[in-house]
């Protein structure tokens, strides 16, 4: 949008619960606390969703704050252009930008898509989470899921029932058709390093995202690594990715952590430049956010997209989910 608008902005913060619980190495919620960024001009709305995340520091308070701190701006005709220089990279401008690409297709008519010079999207395969806990609980929840092509699996627990070692085969065991991928939320060390992606190659498991905390990470340089390694927590925006040459193999690429669609979409041209796997991934959050990063996901090799998938209900216009597949949005929804 290179038109100066006078935009208006109206938030709202949302609670959605959770079916069940979602559990990983850093703990469990029952919920997903997003923020509703809706930008309008007098003629159209547009709409951004995002998820204010406590590891990058993040709260609800902040993010509506650093949202609230941009209406002067925004009044004064600010453009998504100047958006990505106005905020920096997170679940705050994230919202914003993706209510810019949502206003600038319901003004113009015209698919977001279209605005991004892309094709039209279709349907792609996303990965379905088993949430991390003992051995035998994941394998039930493995077994529930097994006709699904992809799961995702939450590793980075290490208890007495065996550790992560002990939940990968239970998992493998219980879905032995289905392609694996593992998420380890910087929950191992470098001294269970080799032995938990060891398990992870023996069980078939195709990527393992983030395994050691950021800032921690050096070992993976050194490490002859079985299996591809992705980088989550330790990818961010554009500038993150030249420090994660050499220890990853891949990089989950979420709307929140990068900003918005804007920043996502030339992170993902850059990484796929630079030798990297590209993930789409997403927080827990409706389809609202996950409509924007459909288009991510079209150059995608993985897309982790379940999101509204764990909620115990989604939007009425959300995304349409068929066993594996996960359609594009309608544009009552976004774009």
């Amino acid at each position: 949008m290179s038109e100066k608008l006078n935009l208006t902005l109206n938030l709202a913060v949302e609670r959605w619960p959770i079916a069940g619980s979602f559990t990983i190495s850093r703990g469990s919620k029952t919920e997903a606390v997003v923020v509703v960024a809706e930008l309008g001009d007098g003629n159209a709305k547009g709409r951004g969703e995002c998820v204010p995340y406590a590891r990058y520091g993040e709260s609800v308070d902040t993010v509506v704050a650093a949202l609230e701190a941009m209406r002067p701006q925004l009044a004064q005709g600010l453009t998504r252009q100047g958006l990505q220089s106005a905020m920096k990279p997170g679940a705050a401008r994230n919202a914003l930008d993706c209510a810019f690409w949502d206003l600038e297709a319901k003004r113009g008519a015209r698919p977001a898509y279209d605005i991004a010079g892309l094709a039209a999207p279709h349907p792609v395969t996303t990965a379905f989470t088993i949430s991390l806990a003992s051995p035998g609980e994941m394998a039930k929840a493995a077994r529930a899921s097994s006709g699904r092509d992809l799961l995702k699996i939450k590793l980075g627990g290490n208890d007495e029932a065996g550790g992560d070692p002990a939940r990968i085969p239970a998992v493998r065991g219980a879905a032995p058709h289905a392609r694996l991928i593992v998420d380890a939320n910087e929950g191992w060390n470098e001294r269970n390093l080799a032995a938990n992606l060891a398990a992870c190659a023996e069980a078939g498991v195709l990527l393992v995202e983030q395994p050691l905390p950021e800032g921690r990470d050096q070992a993976l340089a050194g490490l002859r690594r079985p299996i591809p390694v992705c980088a989550d927590e330790s990818a961010h925006g554009l500038e993150s990715l030249a420090a994660l040459q050499g220890k990853y193999d891949a990089v989950n690429i979420k709307l929140d952590k990068a900003g918005g669609l804007t920043e996502a979409l030339a992170m993902a041209d850059l990484a796929g430049r630079a030798g990297f796997t590209v993930m789409a991934g997403c927080m827990v959050a409706t389809s609202l956010a996950m409509a924007p990063a459909m288009l991510l996901a079209q150059a995608a090799s993985f897309v982790d997209l379940d999101g509204p998938l764990l909620l115990a209900k989604d939007r009425a216009d959300g995304l349409r989910y068929v066993d594996s597949l996960v359609y594009p949005a309608f544009p009552a929804l976004w774009g």
